[in-house]
């Protein structure tokens, strides 16, 4: 554990305070006024993060994952039969978005990446409104290692898509011991 002690412009706060974030795990951050008043210091108690958690690997995340055209259409019946009008649950955009990150990586090994443009941007786009919708906190999701919030989820979408589909795939309602399971939030 170490001290921070930084002097900045007033206006350089917020972005010093972000990268000291995603640098360190730190303490409440204390901002106090130089003497002259003109400047800033920032004062945090500091520590450096552990080693980040690796995401899970596409194989390891989609290995019990029903076939993509399984998936394809489960979700068109889901969309058709719940209505846009109705509000469709998390189930629905997690298996979304992991099937659509699927179809762009099969078309990423098949194809080669200047084919794949259009794959990438919706598996991306899909992943993006998982991340969003997770953030809501309106259905219970995963987040072991990384939130919906947190800025390894922000940096790869598509990671905490995998990490999302690895948790939910598993089914834990057979221990008496555990809150009901991802996969069936209301057992």
């Amino acid at each position: 554990m170490f001290e921070i002690r930084v002097i900045c412009e007033n206006t350089d706060v917020g972005t010093l305070t972000t990268a000291l974030l995603k640098s360190f795990k730190l303490s409440d951050v204390h901002r106090r006024t130089t003497h002259g008043g003109r400047r800033v210091r920032l004062y945090a108690t500091a520590e450096a993060h552990t080693a980040p958690a690796q995401w899970p690997t596409a194989e390891n995340a989609y290995a019990t994952a029903p076939a993509i055209l399984d998936e394809l259409e489960w979700i068109n019946r889901t969309a058709a039969e719940t209505g846009w009008d109705e509000e469709l649950d998390r189930q629905y955009f997690l298996r979304k978005a992991a099937v659509f990150d699927r179809i762009a990586l099969r078309n990423a090994a098949d194809e080669g990446p200047s084919d794949t443009a259009g794959n990438e941007d919706v598996a991306e786009a899909a992943a993006v409104f998982l991340l969003d919708f997770d953030k809501t906190g309106r259905e219970l999701y995963g987040g072991t290692p990384y939130p919906p919030g947190h800025p390894a989820s922000e940096a790869d979408p598509r990671g905490y898509v995998r990490q999302e589909y690895a948790l939910w795939s598993v089914c834990t309602c057979d221990d008496p011991d555990e809150l009901p399971c991802l996969k069936h939030p209301s057992a």
